[in-house]
């Protein structure tokens, strides 16, 4: 299991991002034609098909996003990740991570709760643990964090587009 040290914010999607953002944005004005708020500058910069820059209708259209990382909190990431082993990749097409957080009740105080949820929900960490560490994705034991926070210190940059299942 990789160390929370190992799991330090990606500079290189950060770099890769900016550098290629202002001739995203020429594209985009030239094309749209119009100014731009920062919610389309953000949701165009990360269009799947960057060929596909057009005016998009509200409610009519469906658009396919790149996002530059996934977000799962424990008690979501275990069927994501039965759904990813059944699609057969061999790795995340992004940068993912799991957040252990949401299966720890609150009842008698932290420590009280945090070693009940080791015990009870045992399996279930160890296997996320155990797909997180075969596919190269953060793992965020229990006790580690609120994933709200850890996104926020860890992942999260101005632009930026994360899919999130919490």
């Amino acid at each position: 299991m990789k160390a929370h040290t190992d799991m330090i914010l990606n500079i290189d999607i950060i770099k890769s991002y900016y550098e290629r953002l202002p001739s995203l944005l020429g594209e985009m004005r030239k094309e749209l034609k119009h100014p731009l708020t920062l919610s389309e500058k953000i949701l165009y910069s990360h269009l799947y098909d960057k060929s596909g820059i057009r005016s998009f209708k509200r409610g009519a259209d469906y658009v396919d996003f790149a996002p530059d990382r996934v977000a799962m909190q424990d008690a979501t990431a275990q069927m994501a990740l039965l759904q990813f082993l059944m699609a057969g990749k061999n790795a995340s097409a992004v940068p993912a991570s799991v957040h252990c957080d949401h299966l720890i009740m609150a009842r008698a105080g932290s420590a009280d709760d945090l070693r009940n949820a080791n015990v009870t929900n045992q399996e279930v960490y160890d296997f996320l643990s155990s797909i997180c560490d075969k596919y190269d994705i953060d793992f965020w034991k229990p006790g580690a964090g609120i994933i709200h926070q850890i996104v926020l210190e860890n992942y999260a940059f101005p632009g930026g587009m994360m899919i999130g299942t919490d």
